[in-house]
């Protein structure tokens, strides 16, 4: 693939507590200029991204990031805000204690009213991979398909490990066919990110675009 196509697929992150907004506008110029999918950035920028650069820069978010174990109204407040101040795309951890304590029920619900929430904005959930059992992840392909999510997404990059091509190949074998794929954590080549597009991702979530046009 070109590196140009493969930029169409990224969304160019950064996401670390210590994030200035120096990095947060570089991070954008070098989206707007690699034409990537979107930025994904804390929450804490949104509006003033959006403030700069307008609808010229599709912009990403997190919401219950990177534990997932907030009270869900604590989820919905964060996401109506995220959407209130101009984002286009939300990326949600699941509250993983629901996962292991079998209570897939409520993970699906809580899914589905953030989808509602998001109406016709980007849904994208992270089910963080590293935590689960193979069983776990297939359910949570069935709760994130059951609950109209848009994508189902490997990890944060902040748990124990990050995607595995293994991974997205389980995912792509038990979601519904109106479900995307996205793959983040420890992306960093060009042959990761061809390896990742060619198993059936639409998106990667990755910070390391410019090795790409360097």
């Amino acid at each position: 693939m070109k590196n140009s196509e493969i930029a169409t697929y990224i969304d160019h992150t950064l996401l670390k507590a210590f994030a200035t907004w120096e990095q947060i506008e570089a991070l954008c110029d070098e989206a707007i200029e690699y034409h990537t999918a979107s930025v994904c950035i804390p929450p804490n920028y949104i509006a003033r991204v959006k403030d700069k650069y307008g609808d010229n820069l599709p912009v990403a978010t997190v919401i219950g990031f990177p534990l997932g174990y907030e009270v869900s109204d604590a989820k919905y407040a964060e996401c109506k805000a995220a959407i209130e101040d101009g984002a286009d795309e939300i990326d949600m951890v699941i509250n993983i204690s629901d996962v292991k304590n079998g209570d897939y029920d409520a993970v699906e619900a809580e899914i589905r009213h953030m989808k509602e929430i998001c109406g016709e904005h980007i849904l994208k959930v992270i089910i963080e991979t590293c935590y689960l059992t193979e069983a776990e992840k297939v359910a949570m392909c069935h709760a994130v398909s059951n609950a109209g999510a848009d994508y189902i997404k490997t990890s944060t990059g902040f748990g124990t490990a990050g995607a595995t091509i293994e991974d997205v190949r389980l995912f792509k074998a038990n979601i519904a066919k109106n479900v995307k794929i996205k793959a983040a954590g420890g992306i960093r080549t060009k042959e990761d990110m061809e390896a990742y597009i060619e198993a059936g991702c639409d998106r990667i979530g990755c910070s390391s675009t410019k090795v790409l046009f360097e």
